[in-house]
């Protein structure tokens, strides 16, 4: 089942690359890609969603969550564990980003790192109060933190972390009662696609040993 909380409680419900910085009506948003969404294939490992009901809000959310797969998909191409993430303001894409911890020589480059540092550059400033980051895979207690400090409004990820997830695998860093900011958290979306990303790339990895 999906992991859904409420801005204040917990409960159980659970790419390419953007070269250099496109202009506010250049980017992507949640209608374009739902006019796009017949035309997507599996050509590059992602179906289409499939015809279940949805409301907008989650129907949005898949198909924001298909871009952060592409963009883990950029990650895999590039040797890196394949985890991508997009922020998303006002319904637009903002920014993406994709694990770049071994091409960067950097153990901070995690995609929502990556992803919140060029949101931050184009808006010009740290904070993204109005902004929405949707990741593959459950934060872990770095990301959790940057999350909270950049005020992200709401957070929806794909698969459960078991191992470093910190939102309620692991930690409850989001939901801890001294932070002082509060957010809007829903994972589960498009979960099995987001696992098994990750799940190919470690078998593969295992196998070539």
């Amino acid at each position: 089942m999906p992991y859904v909380q409420s801005r204040y409680n917990v409960g159980r419900h659970s790419t390419f690359r953007i070269e250099g910085h496109l202009a506010n009506d250049q980017r992507p948003t949640a209608n374009d890609l739902l006019a796009d969404e017949r035309q997507l294939t599996t050509n590059d490992g992602l179906a289409p969603a499939d015809d279940r009901r949805l409301t907008t809000d989650d129907r949005s959310d898949e198909l924001f969550m298909q871009e952060a797969l592409r963009d883990a998909q950029r990650a895999l191409e590039m040797g890196e564990v394949p985890v991508g993430a997009v922020v998303v303001c006002d319904g637009n894409i903002l920014a993406h980003g994709w694990n770049r911890n071994l091409t960067g020589n950097d153990p901070t480059a995690h995609a929502e790192i990556v992803a919140l540092r060029e949101a931050g550059a184009i808006v010009g400033n740290h904070r993204l109060g109005d902004c929405e980051l949707f990741a593959t895979i459950e934060p872990c207690a770095m990301c959790a933190g940057a999350l909270v400090h950049a005020r992200i409004k709401r957070l929806v990820y794909g698969a459960d972390d078991p191992k470093a997830g910190a939102v309620h695998s692991v930690m409850q860093v989001l939901n801890h009662p001294q932070l002082n900011h509060r957010m809007e958290l829903k994972g589960g979306v498009l979960a099995g696609r987001c696992a098994e990303v990750l799940q190919s790339f470690f078998r593969a990895k295992r196998e070539s040993r």
